[in-house]
C-alpha cells in the first residue's frame, strides 16, 4: 500500500507541469476529452490512495468463568482474616465490597482461593493461560479461522507482563506464522482495551487485507494487597477475573459477516498533570508491600477527562443543533458569568442508542451517568456487568455489549458508545455502528442467565 501511494504521487508530479501550462489547451496541442481524461485519472489515483480503511468488527468472545470459581462475600472475609487484616481494615474491606456493586457471582481464579491465597508467578501464568487460551479456542473455532490466517496480534495485561510476552504464549499455544505483526501492551490500565484497538486499528490501515486479533485480560492472582494503606486495599474487593478475544478484519469480503464497523476511537491522557498521573498509581506502602493506590481525586479525575474527550468526539457524532446549542451556552457562560445557568450538556442519547461506560465500580458509573445525564436505562449494561463479574478491567467493556447483544436490543443501524478509563490517567472513546441485527439466540457470556436480569442490585446505608 505504501509502495502504491509513493507510485500514484509520482504520476501526480509528472502530469503537474503538464496541467499547469495552460497555453497548450489553447493552441490546440490537447484536446478537450484528453483534459477531462487525465483529470479523471487524477481523481481516481486520489481516492483509491486516499480513502479510509474501514475496519470491521467480525466477533468476540469473553470468558465465562465455572461456578465454584465464585466468591461470596463470606469468603472473602474469610481471606480477609487469613491474611492478618486488622479488624479495621477488615470492616473497611467490607464496607466497600457491598458498597462496590459487585454481587456474589464474580469469580476469582483457583489461586486465589487458597487459604492463605496464593500469588505464585507460575499460578499467575496459569490463570493467563486459562483464560486467553480458551477464548482465542473459542473465537477463532467459531468462525474456522486457521490461526495461521491471523496477521496481527495485540494483547494487553496491565500488572502481569511475563518473559517471554503474553503474545508470545498465544503464538507458541497455536502456531501463528513466524512473519506475524504482535505487540504486547502492559501498564495501560483498564483502558487498554481500547488502546489496544487503536492499535490493531492503525497496523489493519497500513497492512490492507489483513485479520488481527485483539486480546485483553488483567490477571488477578498476583496482585492481592496485604499491607494497611486504605488506599490500596480498595483494589483487593474490586477486581475479578475475566478476558476478551476480538477479531477485526480491514478486507472488504468480510463486511457481509461483520457484526460491527469502526467508525471513531477517540483517545485522551491528561497524565500531564499530577493529580491525574497519581490517580491510579502501583508503589510500596510504608512496609515495602506493593500495591496500586485509589486516590479520593479519582472520581474527579476520570470525570474531567471525559469532560476532554467528549470535547473532541462531540463534533464527530452529535447532530448540529446540540452542537449549536452547547456552543451557545458556553458564549452565555463568557459574556453572562454570572447570570447564565450552567454549561449545557449536550444529549448524548441522540447519537448513540447504547452506551457501555466502564465498570470500574459503582462509584464511577454514577459519576459518568450524572456528567452526561444518562438514565439508570442507559447504563444498564454497566451495572449488571459489574454486578455479575466485577470489575474485569480492560475487558469489562465486552461483557457489557454482550449484555446488550443477549437482550436483543442491539439492531442494525445502532450506533454503541464505549467508554474507557484507565490509569495515566486516560479516558479513551470507541464508537462503533452496528451491521445486522444481532441474534439473542446465539450463546455468549450471559446466555445461560440473561433471562434473570436486569436485577435489583441492593444498596446499603452509608
Amino acid at each position: 500500500m505504501v509502495k502504491f501511494k509513493l507510485m500514484t504521487m509520482e504520476v501526480l508530479l509528472s502530469i503537474y507541469p503538464f496541467f499547469c501550462d495552460l497555453s497548450l489547451i489553447s493552441k490546440g496541442s490537447i484536446s478537450a476529452t484528453q483534459s477531462l481524461a487525465a483529470i479523471a485519472l487524477i481523481l481516481i489515483l486520489l481516492y483509491f490512495c486516499f480513502r479510509r480503511r474501514t475496519v470491521y468488527l467480525l466477533d468476540y468472545v469473553c470468558y465465562m468463568p465455572p461456578d465454584h470459581l465464585r466468591v461470596p462475600y463470606s469468603h472473602m472475609l474469610e481471606h480477609f482474616e487469613i491474611c492478618n487484616f486488622d479488624q479495621e481494615k477488615i470492616d473497611f474491606e467490607m464496607k466497600v465490597l457491598e458498597r462496590s456493586g459487585i454481587g456474589v457471582e464474580a469469580c476469582m481464579p483457583e489461586s486465589v482461593h487458597e487459604l492463605p491465597p496464593n500469588d505464585s508467578m507460575k499460578l499467575a501464568q496459569e490463570e493467563v493461560e486459562l483464560v486467553l487460551f480458551r477464548i482465542v479456542k473459542d473465537l477463532l473455532s467459531k468462525h474456522k479461522v486457521n490461526p495461521k490466517r491471523i496477521d496481527i496480534l495485540v494483547s494487553n495485561c496491565s500488572l502481569f507482563c511475563p518473559t517471554p510476552s503474553i503474545a508470545s504464549m498465544i503464538i507458541n499455544k497455536f502456531g501463528f506464522r513466524s512473519n506475524i505483526r504482535s505487540v504486547n501492551l502492559s501498564g495501560m490500565g483498564c483502558s487498554a482495551g481500547l488502546l489496544s484497538i487503536n492499535l490493531a486499528k492503525d497496523l489493519l490501515k497500513v497492512h490492507n487485507n489483513s485479520l488481527a486479533l485483539v486480546l485483553s485480560m488483567e490477571a488477578v492472582a498476583p496482585n492481592g494487597y496485604r499491607g494497611n494503606d486504605k488506599s490500596m486495599l480498595i483494589a483487593n474487593v474490586l477486581f475479578r477475573m475475566g478476558g476478551a478475544a476480538i477479531l477485526l478484519s480491514s478486507r472488504k469480503q468480510d463486511k457481509p459477516v461483520a457484526k460491527y464497523k469502526l467508525q471513531h476511537l477517540v483517545r485522551t491522557h491528561t497524565g500531564s498533570y499530577d493529580q491525574a498521573y497519581k490517580s491510579v498509581y502501583q508503589e510500596s506502602d510504608e512496609n515495602e508491600i506493593v500495591g496500586v493506590s485509589l486516590s479520593r481525586s479519582l472520581l474527579t479525575v476520570a470525570a474531567s477527562a471525559l469532560r476532554t474527550n467528549i470535547t473532541t468526539l462531540g463534533p464527530l457524532v452529535l447532530p448540529y443543533s446540540e452542537q449549536l446549542r452547547f456552543g451557545w451556552s458556553v458564549i452565555c457562560k463568557k459574556i453572562w458569568a454570572r447570570e447564565s445557568k450552567e454549561i449545557y450538556v449536550p444529549n448524548f442519547k441522540k447519537a448513540f442508542e447504547h452506551f457501555c461506560i466502564h465498570a470500574g465500580g459503582k462509584s464511577v458509573i454514577d459519576v459518568i451517568e450524572e456528567s452526561l445525564k444518562l438514565q439508570k436505562k442507559d447504563s444498564e449494561a454497566s451495572r449488571m456487568t459489574l454486578y455479575r463479574f466485577g470489575n474485569t478491567s480492560s475487558s469489562s467493556l465486552w461483557y457489557e455489549l454482550c449484555y446488550w447483544e443477549a437482550q436483543g436490543r442491539v439492531k442494525k443501524g445502532d450506533r454503541v458508545w464505549q467508554i474507557a478509563f484507565g490509569s495515566g490517567f486516560k479516558c479513551n472513546s470507541a464508537v462503533w455502528k452496528c451491521l445486522s441485527d444481532t441474534d439473542p439466540s446465539v450463546s455468549n457470556a450471559w446466555s445461560d442467565r440473561i433471562h434473570l436480569y436486569p436485577v435489583e442490585i441492593p444498596v446499603f446505608d452509608c
